[in-house]
C-alpha cells in the first residue's frame, strides 16, 4: 500500500505530542484548548447581529403566500 509521507509526518506528530502528555487524551485536549485561547487571530463565527425580527402586525411574513 502507498505511503504518503505528509501524512506519515502528521501521525509522528501527533505520537510525539501524546507522548508529552503520556497519551491522557483529557491532558492533550486540554493542552490543544490552552494553546487555542493563547491565539488571537482566530475566526470568530459568531452571527454579526441578531437576526431580523418581524415587524408585521399579527406576526405573520411579508410577500409569502399562504
Amino acid at each position: 500500500m502507498w505511503r504518503d509521507p505528509i501524512v506519515a509526518e502528521i501521525h509522528q506528530i501527533r505520537k510525539a505530542h501524546a507522548k508529552r502528555f503520556n497519551n491522557d487524551i483529557h491532558a492533550i485536549f486540554a493542552d490543544i484548548r490552552r494553546k487555542q485561547t493563547n491565539r488571537p487571530n482566530l475566526v470568530d463565527l459568531s452571527p454579526a447581529r441578531p437576526p431580523a425580527q418581524c415587524v408585521a402586525e399579527g406576526g405573520g411574513t411579508y410577500g409569502v403566500d399562504k
